[in-house]
């Protein structure tokens, strides 16, 4: 089970305005598929659910509600632009380990809230008690590969011709690894430096 923070709702700012970030809801339905639907097909090959389709965001909500996965929606002008995901994993042996995906509209790249987003997915990381997280990407998606590694992640492997585009196109998967303990202080750190 996955903890609920009590953090939310919570609007957080940006380079331009601020987001609101919240759990999903039932009633996010039609705005999280509307998010699906305007992400470029390449967003969309390495991810574990395809959000295009109603009955797998029904899934993905009905997780989330029963406190099977943790997800925080990234919402601005009542229109979902992001989200993060932590997904611990259900073997006893790996309950330390969990998967984090970040999701972030095209129009709203460059604004800091792919980095906001992973922030706050360590937050809630760390009050469910994972240790590591892990990301995985396919290799030519530079920007989010050079957005994880300044926020500390490493190269765990690489996985050649691990997934296939719906044309039969081959990439390569990367996958990051970082502790969650110490993340958010790195991040401070980073952004505001010692004063």
């Amino acid at each position: 089970m996955t903890t609920t923070s009590s953090r939310y709702p919570v609007e957080l700012p940006l380079r331009e305005g601020v987001v609101l970030l919240r759990p999903p809801e039932p009633a996010d339905r039609d705005a999280i598929l509307a998010f699906a639907r305007s992400l470029p097909s390449h967003d969309l090959l390495f991810l574990r659910r395809d959000i295009t389709r109603p009955e797998e965001v029904d899934d993905w909500i009905a997780s989330v509600v029963a406190g099977e996965l943790a997800t925080v929606l990234a919402i601005r002008e009542e229109t979902v632009v992001g989200y993060a995901v932590v997904d611990r994993s259900r073997l006893e042996w790996m309950r330390h380990v969990a998967e984090l995906r970040v999701m972030v509209s095209a129009t709203m790249r460059g604004q800091g809230l792919g980095r906001l987003l992973t922030t706050e997915a360590f937050r809630i990381a760390s009050e469910m008690g994972v240790e590591k997280m892990v990301a995985q990407m396919t290799t030519d998606q530079r920007t989010a590969i050079n957005v994880f590694q300044n926020l500390g992640f490493e190269n765990e492997a690489v996985l050649h011709e691990h997934v296939r585009d719906r044309d039969g196109k081959k990439y390569d998967l990367l996958i990051l690894r970082r502790a969650v303990s110490g993340f958010e202080s790195s991040v401070i750190l980073e952004e505001y430096g010692a004063r």
